[in-house]
Protein backbone atom coordinates (compact mmCIF):
# COMPACT_ATOMS: atom_id res chain seq x y z
CA UNK A 1 0.00 0.00 0.00
CA UNK A 2 1.44 3.36 -1.02
CA UNK A 3 0.22 6.94 -0.76
CA UNK A 4 1.06 9.81 -3.04
CA UNK A 5 -0.21 13.12 -4.38
CA UNK A 6 -2.39 12.78 -7.48
CA UNK A 7 -1.23 14.22 -10.80
CA UNK A 8 -3.03 15.22 -13.97
CA UNK A 9 -2.20 11.80 -15.42
CA UNK A 10 -4.42 10.24 -12.74
CA UNK A 11 -7.55 12.19 -13.74
CA UNK A 12 -9.20 9.54 -15.98
CA UNK A 13 -8.72 6.82 -13.36
CA UNK A 14 -9.94 9.11 -10.57
CA UNK A 15 -13.10 10.04 -12.47
CA UNK A 16 -13.85 6.36 -13.13
CA UNK A 17 -13.27 5.45 -9.48
CA UNK A 18 -15.55 8.27 -8.30
CA UNK A 19 -18.38 7.33 -10.65
CA UNK A 20 -18.20 3.74 -9.48
CA UNK A 21 -17.95 4.69 -5.79
CA UNK A 22 -21.01 6.96 -6.03
CA UNK A 23 -23.00 4.30 -7.87
CA UNK A 24 -22.07 1.41 -5.59
CA UNK A 25 -21.28 2.75 -2.12
CA UNK A 26 -24.20 5.18 -1.76
CA UNK A 27 -26.83 2.49 -2.46
CA UNK A 28 -27.18 1.42 1.16
CA UNK A 29 -27.89 5.02 2.18
CA UNK A 30 -29.84 6.56 -0.71
CA UNK A 31 -32.64 5.47 -2.98
CA UNK A 32 -31.87 4.93 -6.71
CA UNK A 33 -33.05 8.42 -7.73
CA UNK A 34 -30.83 10.01 -5.06
CA UNK A 35 -27.82 7.94 -6.14
CA UNK A 36 -28.33 9.07 -9.74
CA UNK A 37 -28.73 12.70 -8.65
CA UNK A 38 -25.57 12.44 -6.51
CA UNK A 39 -23.44 12.35 -9.64
CA UNK A 40 -24.45 15.99 -10.25
CA UNK A 41 -23.45 17.08 -6.75
CA UNK A 42 -20.22 15.14 -6.24
CA UNK A 43 -17.12 14.55 -8.31
CA UNK A 44 -13.54 15.62 -8.83
CA UNK A 45 -12.52 19.25 -8.52
CA UNK A 46 -9.34 19.32 -10.62
CA UNK A 47 -8.23 22.43 -8.69
CA UNK A 48 -7.26 20.04 -5.88
CA UNK A 49 -4.96 18.14 -8.24
CA UNK A 50 -3.50 21.39 -9.60
CA UNK A 51 -2.93 22.61 -6.02
CA UNK A 52 -1.21 19.28 -5.17
CA UNK A 53 -3.55 18.70 -2.24
CA UNK A 54 -5.25 15.58 -3.60
CA UNK A 55 -4.03 12.31 -2.07
CA UNK A 56 -4.46 8.76 -3.25
CA UNK A 57 -3.73 5.32 -1.90
CA UNK A 58 -2.64 2.57 -4.27
CA UNK A 59 -2.60 -1.16 -3.70
CA UNK A 60 -0.69 -3.19 -6.28
CA UNK A 61 -0.79 -0.25 -8.69
CA UNK A 62 -4.58 0.21 -8.43
CA UNK A 63 -6.13 3.31 -6.84
CA UNK A 64 -7.84 2.07 -3.68
CA UNK A 65 -9.00 5.46 -2.46
CA UNK A 66 -8.55 9.16 -2.83
CA UNK A 67 -9.40 12.45 -1.21
CA UNK A 68 -8.08 15.92 -0.74
CA UNK A 69 -8.03 19.01 1.32
CA UNK A 70 -8.17 22.59 0.19
CA UNK A 71 -6.94 25.99 1.26
CA UNK A 72 -9.70 27.46 -0.93
CA UNK A 73 -13.27 28.44 0.03
CA UNK A 74 -15.12 25.76 -1.97
CA UNK A 75 -16.67 23.23 0.43
CA UNK A 76 -17.78 20.57 -2.05
CA UNK A 77 -18.61 19.84 -5.68
CA UNK A 78 -16.61 18.83 -8.71
CA UNK A 79 -15.80 20.20 -12.14
CA UNK A 80 -19.04 18.87 -13.61
CA UNK A 81 -21.33 19.36 -10.61
CA UNK A 82 -24.16 21.83 -10.23
CA UNK A 83 -22.46 23.30 -7.15
CA UNK A 84 -20.88 26.74 -7.50
CA UNK A 85 -17.24 26.79 -6.54
CA UNK A 86 -15.25 29.59 -4.93
CA UNK A 87 -11.47 29.49 -5.49
CA UNK A 88 -10.63 32.31 -3.04
CA UNK A 89 -7.83 31.33 -0.65
CA UNK A 90 -8.58 30.79 3.03
CA UNK A 91 -6.76 32.24 6.04
CA UNK A 92 -5.44 29.40 8.24
CA UNK A 93 -5.65 31.66 11.30
CA UNK A 94 -9.40 32.10 11.00
CA UNK A 95 -10.78 29.64 8.43
CA UNK A 96 -11.17 25.87 8.35
CA UNK A 97 -9.41 23.86 5.67
CA UNK A 98 -11.86 21.99 3.47
CA UNK A 99 -11.73 18.20 3.25
CA UNK A 100 -12.90 17.37 -0.25
CA UNK A 101 -13.81 14.59 -2.70
CA UNK A 102 -13.21 11.54 -0.52
CA UNK A 103 -13.84 8.27 -2.39
CA UNK A 104 -12.99 4.61 -1.88
CA UNK A 105 -12.75 2.10 -4.69
CA UNK A 106 -15.61 -0.34 -3.93
CA UNK A 107 -13.15 -3.24 -4.30
CA UNK A 108 -11.29 -1.90 -1.25
CA UNK A 109 -14.19 -0.64 0.89
CA UNK A 110 -14.13 -1.20 4.66
CA UNK A 111 -10.36 -1.69 4.84
CA UNK A 112 -9.37 1.62 6.42
CA UNK A 113 -8.49 3.34 3.14
CA UNK A 114 -10.82 6.29 3.80
CA UNK A 115 -9.36 6.76 7.27
CA UNK A 116 -5.85 6.70 5.83
CA UNK A 117 -6.66 9.33 3.20
CA UNK A 118 -8.50 11.49 5.74
CA UNK A 119 -5.54 11.38 8.16
CA UNK A 120 -3.13 12.38 5.37
CA UNK A 121 -5.35 15.32 4.43
CA UNK A 122 -5.69 16.49 8.03
CA UNK A 123 -1.93 16.26 8.60
CA UNK A 124 -1.21 18.24 5.43
CA UNK A 125 -3.74 20.94 6.38
CA UNK A 126 -2.27 21.17 9.89
CA UNK A 127 1.23 21.47 8.42
CA UNK A 128 -0.03 24.49 6.44
CA UNK A 129 -1.23 26.11 9.68
CA UNK A 130 -4.92 25.23 9.67
CA UNK A 131 -6.37 24.50 13.11
CA UNK A 132 -9.77 23.27 11.94
CA UNK A 133 -11.27 21.32 9.05
CA UNK A 134 -14.75 21.13 7.66
CA UNK A 135 -16.43 19.02 5.03
CA UNK A 136 -19.75 18.27 3.41
CA UNK A 137 -20.52 14.63 4.11
CA UNK A 138 -22.66 12.28 2.10
CA UNK A 139 -24.90 9.88 3.97
CA UNK A 140 -22.38 7.10 3.29
CA UNK A 141 -19.49 9.21 4.61
CA UNK A 142 -21.03 10.34 7.91
CA UNK A 143 -20.07 7.16 9.86
CA UNK A 144 -16.40 7.47 8.80
CA UNK A 145 -16.23 11.14 9.73
CA UNK A 146 -17.92 10.61 13.10
CA UNK A 147 -15.37 7.90 13.95
CA UNK A 148 -12.61 10.36 12.98
CA UNK A 149 -13.92 12.99 15.42
CA UNK A 150 -16.06 15.15 13.15
CA UNK A 151 -19.26 16.66 14.51
CA UNK A 152 -22.31 17.89 12.66
CA UNK A 153 -22.19 21.66 12.29
CA UNK A 154 -25.70 21.99 10.92
CA UNK A 155 -28.67 19.70 10.35
CA UNK A 156 -28.94 17.50 7.30
CA UNK A 157 -29.89 19.54 4.31
CA UNK A 158 -31.26 18.38 1.04
CA UNK A 159 -29.60 19.66 -2.12
CA UNK A 160 -32.17 19.76 -4.91
CA UNK A 161 -31.06 18.06 -8.11
CA UNK A 162 -33.80 18.12 -10.74
CA UNK A 163 -36.45 17.67 -8.05
CA UNK A 164 -34.58 14.97 -6.13
CA UNK A 165 -33.26 15.78 -2.68
CA UNK A 166 -29.71 14.60 -1.96
CA UNK A 167 -28.91 14.69 1.79
CA UNK A 168 -25.64 16.29 2.85
CA UNK A 169 -24.25 17.16 6.29
CA UNK A 170 -21.66 19.89 7.00
CA UNK A 171 -19.24 18.57 9.63
CA UNK A 172 -16.29 20.13 11.44
CA UNK A 173 -13.27 19.05 13.46
CA UNK A 174 -10.59 20.77 15.50
CA UNK A 175 -7.15 19.53 14.47
CA UNK A 176 -5.71 20.58 17.83
CA UNK A 177 -8.34 19.68 20.45
CA UNK A 178 -8.07 21.06 23.94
Amino acid sequence: MTTRIATEEDLPALRALMARAIAELQTGFLDPAQVKASHKVMGLDTQLVADRTYHLVEIDGQIAGCGGWSFRATLYGGDDSIVAREPAPLDPATDAAKIRAMYTNPDFARRGIGSMVLAACEAAAAARGFRRTELMATAAGVPLYRRAGYREAEPVRMVDVDGVGVPLVRMTKSLFPG
